[in-house]
C-alpha cells in the first residue's frame, strides 16, 4: 500500500461536519453554556441538510455531555461546559470572549450561510461554464500592458476602480441592459457580495429593517444579519416581490433587495406594474432598492427583460452586477452603479475594506469589454446554456421514467421543480448527495415561505457530466413517485 494513501484521512461525512462545527462553537464559547440551540428543523433548513443529519450531531453531543435536552423545550448547551470553557480560557481566550458583539454576529454567519468552496457537483447552482472561458485570449490581453503598464498598475489605485474599466462598464450597461449612467457612477468591487456589504455598512444602521425575497438568496440575508440589521421576508408570486404586503407589514423598512430580472431561486421576472409599485414605495418612504442582476445577461428569448434601474424614476435604485457569472468567480470583480452623491462615500468604504481591486485584472477586463470579447463570449455561453438546459430536461425525464419533467426557462442558469407547499424536500436532497449529485431543496432558501421543490443548476457542467448525473438522480425521483403512488 502506498504510504501517502495509507496516511490520508477520509473526508468527514456531512453529519460529522455539522457535529464538529457545533462542538467547536461550544468549546470556543461562541455558543455559551445554557444557550438554546436552534430547533433541529430550522437548523437543518439553514444548513441545507436533512434534519436527521442535525439530529445525529445533537445526539452525539448529548452523549458526550456537551448538550442537554429539555422535553418539549429543545436542546441547550450543557451548563457544565462552563468549567471546560473556563479552563480553555485560562490557556487561550475563547473566540466568543475575544469578539465584539458585531464580531460574534459575523462569526455566526457560518450557521446561516456556508459559501461552497469544494469542486462543484452537478446540479449545484450558481456555477458558470468555466470550461468555455477564453483563458488564452485573456492571457494575451494581459501581456499587452507591457512592463511600463504593469508597473503603473502595481501602484495604489483609485478605490472606486480603474477609470478605463469604469468607462467600459458604463458603455456595456447601456448596450446590454439599457442603463444610462456615467463612468463616475460605477464603483468596481469584489463581486456582488462586497457590494451588499457596502450598502449595509453605508446606508443602514443596526436594527434597521430590510425587505428580502422569500424564498431568496441566503448569502444576502447572512450579510445583512451580520451587520445587526433586521431582515424581514416578503413573499414572491408570479409577478415578483409582493411589495404591497411589505409596505403594510413593515412600514419602517429602509431598503429592499430584489432580483427582478430572474428571481432567485424561483425564476420569475418582476412585472412592470410591480416594478413601478416598488419604485413608488422607495420614493414615498425615502427608502432604497438594491437590484441584484446576478444573471441578467442570460436571456434566451427574442425579447430582453430590461433592468429595473433602466426605468424612469429609478433614482433610489442601486444596481449591483458581477462578472462571477458572465466570466468566472475566480476573477473576483463586480460593480455597483450609484447616485453620484454616494460614490465618494462608497469609495471610502471600499478603501477601508481592501484598498482597491487588483489593477492588472481591471485593466485586462477593460480591454476584454472594450474590444468586444465579452459580447462574443456571452453569445457563445447563451448558446451553450440553451443546449445544456435542453439536455438536462431530456436526460432527467428519461432517467426518471417520466417522473421528473422540468419546465424550460427562457433565462438564467438553473431550473426549478416545485411540489406541493409544505411537503418535505430535504430528504431527497440528502439521498441525492449520497449518490454523488447535488440537489438543492427549495426550502433551504425559504424563511417563512412554504414553497417546496428542488433547484437544478446546469450551466457549469459539460454534457457528459449532466448525462451521468441524470442517470444517478433519475431513479431517486422514480422511486419517490412510486412510493407516493403506493401510499
Amino acid at each position: 500500500m502506498c504510504p501517502a494513501r495509507a496516511n490520508r484521512s477520509p473526508a468527514p461525512t456531512l453529519r460529522q461536519q455539522v457535529y464538529q462545527r457545533l462542538r467547536s462553537a461550544i468549546e470556543q464559547g461562541v455558543l455559551a453554556p445554557g444557550a438554546r440551540l436552534p430547533p433541529s428543523r430550522d437548523h437543518a433548513r439553514t444548513l441545507g441538510v436533512a434534519r436527521n443529519t442535525v439530529l445525529w450531531a445533537l445526539e452525539r453531543l448529548r452523549a458526550e455531555g456537551y448538550v442537554v435536552a429539555r422535553v418539549g423545550d429543545g436542546s441547550y448547551v450543557a451548563p457544565a461546559i462552563a468549567g471546560l470553557a473556563a479552563r480553555r480560557a485560562a490557556a487561550a481566550p475563547a473566540a466568543g470572549a475575544l469578539l465584539s458583539s458585531r464580531g460574534r454576529l459575523i462569526a455566526d454567519t457560518a450557521l446561516r450561510w456556508q459559501p461552497p468552496s469544494a469542486p462543484p457537483l452537478p446540479f449545484r447552482i450558481g456555477y458558470p461554464a468555466v470550461d468555455l472561458f477564453p483563458f488564452t485570449l485573456w492571457d494575451r490581453l494581459a501581456r499587452r500592458a507591457g512592463a511600463r503598464g504593469h508597473a503603473a498598475l502595481a501602484r495604489y489605485l483609485d478605490p472606486a476602480g480603474h477609470p478605463p474599466l469604469r468607462a467600459a462598464i458604463a458603455q456595456w450597461l447601456l448596450v446590454s441592459r439599457g442603463i444610462r449612467c456615467l463612468p463616475q457612477q460605477v464603483l468596481v468591487c469584489a463581486g456582488s457580495q462586497q457590494a451588499i456589504d457596502l450598502v449595509a455598512r453605508l446606508l443602514l444602521d443596526p436594527g434597521d429593517e430590510v425587505l428580502v425575497e422569500d424564498p431568496g438568496y441566503p448569502g444576502i440575508r447572512a450579510c445583512l444579519q451580520a451587520h445587526a440589521l433586521t431582515v424581514q421576508p416578503l413573499p414572491v408570486d408570479a409577478q415578483g416581490l409582493v411589495i404591497d404586503a411589505g409596505a403594510a407589514r413593515w412600514p419602517a423598512a429602509r431598503l429592499a433587495v430584489v432580483t427582478p430580472t430572474h428571481q432567485f431561486p424561483l425564476g420569475v421576472h418582476m412585472s412592470l406594474a410591480r416594478r413601478l409599485a416598488l419604485l413608488a414605495w422607495a420614493r414615498e418612504r425615502s427608502a432604497w432598492v438594491v437590484e441584484d442582476d446576478y444573471d441578467g445577461e442570460f436571456q434566451y428569448g427574442p425579447h430582453r427583460i430590461p433592468a429595473l434601474c433602466s426605468l424612469p424614476d429609478a433614482q433610489r435604485v442601486i444596481y449591483v452586477g458581477t462578472f462571477s457569472k458572465t466570466l468566472h468567480p475566480g476573477l473576483r470583480l463586480g460593480f455597483v452603479v450609484l447616485p453620484e452623491a454616494l460614490v465618494e462615500a462608497f469609495a471610502a468604504g471600499k478603501a477601508l475594506a481592501d484598498r482597491h481591486s487588483p489593477g492588472d485584472a481591471q485593466e485586462t477586463l477593460a480591454r476584454f469589454i472594450a474590444e468586444g470579447h465579452l459580447l462574443r463570449h456571452l453569445r457563445r455561453m447563451r448558446e451553450a446554456y440553451q443546449e445544456r438546459q435542453a439536455l438536462t430536461i431530456e436526460a432527467l425525464a428519461r432517467a426518471s421514467g417520466g417522473a421528473l419533467r422540468l419546465a424550460p426557462s427562457a433565462q438564467g442558469m438553473h431550473l426549478l421543480h416545485e411540489i406541493a407547499p409544505g411537503r418535505p424536500d430535504m430528504p431527497l436532497g440528502a439521498r441525492a448527495r449520497e449518490a454523488g449529485v447535488f440537489l438543492a431543496p427549495l426550502s433551504a432558501y425559504a424563511i417563512e415561505s412554504r414553497r417546496r421543490g428542488w433547484v437544478f443548476g446546469y450551466a457549469g457542467y459539460a454534457p457528459a457530466e449532466l448525462r451521468a448525473a441524470a442517470r444517478r438522480l433519475g431513479p431517486l425521483f422514480a422511486d419517490s413517485a412510486a412510493a407516493l403512488a403506493a401510499g
